[in-house]
Parts: C-alpha cells; sequence; structure tokens
C-alpha cells in the first residue's frame, strides 16, 4: 500500500515540477546603473569589444566559454562541461558569488548580493544586447 501511495504522490508532481517558475522580470533601467560597476572588465551593445572580461551580447541563451577571440580562464572552461548554456538561473547564481559558482575563475568581481541587483543586471543584458 505505502509503495501505490508513494507513486501516486510521484505521478502528481511530475507535472508540478515540469513547469519551473519563471525568472523574475528586472528593471533594465536600473540595471544600466548596476552594470556600471561591470564596465572596467565588460561591454555589452553594438560596439562592444572584449577587454579584461569577455563582452556579453546576447549572455543569456549563449553556450559558456565559446567566443573564439577570448580566452577563458580554465574554472571557466571546465564549468562549461557541466553547465552548457547561460541561462538567467545559471548567471543569476554566477553574478550572486563568481569565485562560489566557478571554481577557479578569473573574474575578481566579489558578486552581487541582492536579488533585485542582480535581476536588474540581466534584465538590463537581454535589452542591451539586441
Amino acid at each position: 500500500m505505502m509503495k501505490k501511495t508513494l507513486t501516486l504522490a510521484a505521478l502528481m508532481l511530475a507535472p508540478c515540477l515540469a513547469f519551473a517558475a519563471p525568472y523574475p522580470d528586472g528593471d533594465a533601467t536600473k540595471g544600466a546603473k548596476v552594470f556600471k560597476k561591470c564596465v572596467s572588465c565588460h561591454r555589452v551593445g553594438a560596439d562592444a569589444k572584449n577587454l579584461v572580461g569577455p563582452q556579453l551580447n546576447s549572455i543569456i541563451g549563449r553556450e559558456i566559454a565559446v567566443l573564439s577571440d577570448y580566452t577563458y580562464s580554465k574554472g571557466m572552461i571546465a564549468f562549461a562541461e557541466t553547465a552548457k548554456v547561460w541561462d538567467e538561473a545559471t548567471l543569476d547564481a554566477y553574478l550572486a558569488n563568481p569565485r562560489k559558482t566557478v571554481k577557479g575563475t578569473r573574474m575578481a568581481f566579489a558578486g552581487l548580493r541582492k536579488d533585485s541587483q542582480r535581476h536588474d543586471v540581466i534584465a538590463y543584458l537581454k535589452q542591451a544586447s539586441k
């Protein structure tokens, strides 16, 4: 009886698990202000070029560590083998704590601790790279 109950519970939960919550909307205007912390190493937009860090055009949905004109750290290359694409959740985790998310990253930035700032920066990156 216990096995049937657990199986039934799993079947009832399966549809819920298939629909992950959408990533929270951020404010791109606020994100542009927060992104000023990033411009010493990163660029976004029509004239974006790699600097100390890679350009971030179309980062959402882009495979990790794939820009041929940028030399990635060994840590980022290893991370790319496990997390294949920069989606909002992966980028959010990285922006919260780069060194914890990607062991061996060269990114010196400590991270954005506030959820709202990360959501805003991601909204800005989506908008600015169109």
